[in-house]
């Protein structure tokens, strides 16, 4: 075979292989992007648990301002509530009866 024969039949045959071989490329870059790239599957599942999460602490942080409110408005002076007052009283004087057993519970 000639020199020239031989780069012929290379031509034509890596004719029929480019082809297929940069559509498989575009298929294989594409379906990695679609589950792993930023706006991917799996970017949108992990963004979609973050949301339910943020949800969920958003629902608590509205309860316990709602809890926080309310022990606020017992001690308003247009309306005191005079339990909550003694509360108050006893936690910040560090106060309780002689018959009480006072349990400490710190929150962080």
């Amino acid at each position: 075979m000639q020199p020239m024969t031989t780069l012929r039949e290379i031509r034509r045959r890596a004719r029929n292989v480019v082809g297929p071989f940069l559509g498989l490329t575009a298929v294989v870059y594409f379906g990695y992007h679609t589950l792993q790239g930023d706006r991917g599957l799996f970017a949108w599942w992990r963004v979609k648990q973050e949301v339910v999460q943020a949800e969920q602490d958003l629902s608590f942080l509205l309860a316990e301002n709602d809890r926080l409110e309310h022990r606020v408005r017992q001690l308003r002076p247009d309306r005191l509530d005079p339990d909550m007052l003694e509360e108050r009283s006893r936690i910040m004087l560090n106060m309780g009866r002689d018959d009480e057993v006072i349990v400490f519970h710190h929150r962080s």
